[in-house]
């Protein structure tokens, strides 16, 4: 009995304990520690943990572990904010870390946090490049793969697919059904818009208003279906690009409700817009106050302005970058309104990464509309001031402008019909390297090149024939292998459109022959013959590329390699037109006849009739 009575008082002793320590702790919380993991083995050995919580700032934190020490503990104006620099030595082996917090020398929360072993090779992983063809997907609109996850309790805007603008579900699994499509189709590389958690109220689906840089939005699905998507992606051959928002969050983000730090993003008095007008970067006249608020204004009301001059952002989106490709495997990153950052810090962004991957591409959303202002944000490039931006790849907005144009004018002049292709083209000597530059017709934020040219076939095939054969690295937007429409001022949710088939109880199956139309089905064929033959074909990828003149709206361009000349031609015109090849003998060198990849007939080149609005794509037979 006295045993008893003994045990119970010691019991009721440590509960009195165990209650006092809750109650002392009871005042401070952790709610978000990011980046959630690290790995040893990292180009920098250093991580920077941001950590979010009630008080937490009030707290002194203490690590034991071999071979990692804590550098600096760096606190701000904000209570509720403690950022903990680690260094990791060479020792430092995979494991749980235990994070001890302190207040007055009494423990009062711990976390335990994950160091993997970074994965062999992954520092040299291959990426995208000229040898590829991306596919561009907005994963709402593409394929719902599990409708059970359309909507979440925890997150604000729930699917309503009859809304043009409203979450219609398309998911990652969606995406994964569809891989085998996309492969056969001859895609070699997927860039989805983002898949970031975007809790707005609305318009939530275009996900380029983040409100945690670290989580998978639940609609879409998990951090490991994600990893899922890459590993089902590799297991095909195909690669994986994630589209990156480093220039601005959300006014929904977790931070916007308690900032860590005043400058942490831009503030006005009042709301203040971005003049949009990214050539203030580049030009030598501009006025301070024009590149300021290029800069600094905001994207949107509900896209507030991140400061990369607060070392303290700018690290923590470094880390953000690096976590995705080491978590996931990419093998590349597309960067949002690249130029609306500040230029010296997202080119330290920019060289962070490519410090711990240097054969991983990024591409940058640089969108203007002379080549000399594209150029200006290549990598390489020897501009006026010595700025290098570190991006490999920017996006040819040049030449979609052309691409947009052209095909519409039956006649040519020195700056309308097949004349703009040459015109942007002869620019290219202002590049590091035109073969990085991302070449496409359409994408989520313009109208849709079918409408543009009215759904006509020849204007297609010709387009196509041309962005699949020129230099640089051709992007598809979701849906034009099936002549998909959406005009631009009906509103973005119209060239938004889901893909026909991508929904239990779709009327049709566009993934399929049988679900597509005649025509649908025209255009795809012709996309998949010449998107295979690309991908078999070098000299599509890195062939020496000589053009010439346009004559009578018919351009004709040739892409070499030692092994394989392939000659295109172009005719914009209305009319058949009869070629005179000793105009092409250079790169003929007495060749008679050449192979047409889309008929597999072999054609006799003397005196070639090619007729109005059509392609020829030419395997020459040398």
């Amino acid at each position: 009995m006295k045993k008893a009575q003994t045990v119970r008082k010691a019991y009721l002793i440590l509960v009195i304990f165990c209650m006092a320590g809750i109650m002392a702790g009871a005042d401070y919380t952790l709610n978000h520690v990011d980046p959630p993991m690290w790995w040893t083995g990292m180009n920098n050995p250093e991580i920077m943990l941001t950590l979010q919580g009630n008080g937490i700032a009030e707290l002194n934190p203490a690590i034991s572990y071999p071979g990692l020490t804590v550098k600096t503990v760096t606190r701000t104006t904000n209570r509720n904010y403690l950022f903990i620099t680690l260094a990791l030595g060479e020792s430092t082996q995979a494991g749980t870390v235990k994070i001890d917090f302190y207040k007055d020398k009494r423990l009062v929360l711990w976390h335990n946090y994950e160091i993997k072993d970074r994965q062999a090779g992954s520092a040299m992983r291959e990426s995208f490049g000229p040898s590829d063809v991306i596919y561009l997907l907005m994963p709402d609109r593409f394929s719902n793969g599990d409708p059970s996850n359309d909507s979440r309790e925890n997150l604000k805007e729930k699917v309503h697919r009859s809304n043009p603008d409203g979450r219609h579900g398309g998911d990652i699994q969606g995406i994964i059904n569809q891989l085998e499509y996309l492969r056969d189709l001859g895609i070699t590389a997927i860039w989805t818009t983002p898949l970031l958690e975007d809790d707005m109220a609305s318009y939530s689906y275009h996900t380029y208003a983040t409100t945690d840089y670290f989580k998978m939005d639940g609609r879409y699905g998990s951090n490991a279906d994600y990893v899922r998507l890459a590993d089902e992606c590799h297991a095909r051959g195909l690669k994986l690009i994630m589209d990156m928002v480093p220039n601005h969050c959300a006014s929904e983000h977790w931070w916007m409700k308690d900032l860590p730090m005043n400058d942490w993003v831009h503030q006005f008095p009042e709301f203040t817009r971005t003049n949009y007008t990214i050539a203030t970067w580049n030009d030598p006249h501009a006025s301070v106050y024009d590149a300021k608020l290029n800069e600094k204004g905001w994207f949107d009301v509900s896209m507030p302005d991140l400061n990369q001059n607060n070392s303290i952002v700018l690290t923590y989106f470094k880390q953000f970058a690096i976590f995705w490709v080491e978590y996931a495997g990419l093998d590349g990153i597309r960067v949002d309104t690249y130029p609306y950052n500040d230029k010296i810090k997202i080119a330290e962004w920019t060289k962070a990464i490519r410090d711990e991957y240097p054969n991983l591409n990024i591409m940058g959303e640089c969108w203007q509309h002379r080549p000399s202002e594209i150029a200006y944000w290549q990598s390489g490039v020897k501009n006026y001031d010595n700025y290098d931006s570190w991006l490999p790849t920017v996006m040819d907005f040049p030449l979609t402008d052309a691409l947009n144009a052209a095909f519409n004018e039956n006649i040519q002049n020195w700056d309308q019909g097949a004349s703009r292709f040459y015109n942007v083209y002869v620019m290219d000597y202002l590049y590091a390297n035109s073969d990085n530059l991302l070449v496409f017709l359409d994408n989520h934020d313009t109208e849709r090149f079918t409408e543009r040219i009215g759904y006509d076939m020849q204007k297609f095939k010709l387009a196509a024939a041309h962005l699949l054969t020129t230099r640089g690295i051709p992007q598809i937007y979701y849906g034009t292998e099936i002549l998909m429409g959406g005009q631009k001022s009906k509103g973005d949710g119209d060239i938004r459109r889901d893909f026909p088939g991508g929904w239990p109880g779709d009327a049709r199956n566009a993934f399929t022959q049988e679900g597509r139309t005649s025509q649908e089905n025209e255009a795809f064929h012709y996309i998949r013959t010449l998107l295979n033959y690309r991908k078999a074909s070098p000299v599509l990828h890195s062939g020496k590329m000589i053009q010439f003149i346009p004559r009578d709206n018919v351009y004709v361009y040739f892409r070499m390699k030692a092994e394989k000349t392939v000659m295109v031609i172009l005719n914009n015109s209305g009319d058949q037109r009869t070629l005179d090849m000793t105009r092409f003998e250079e790169c003929l060198k007495g060749a008679r006849t050449g192979k047409d990849i889309v008929t597999n007939k072999t054609v006799q080149l003397e005196g070639l009739k090619v007729e109005g609005k059509s392609a020829m794509v030419l395997e020459v037979e040398l």
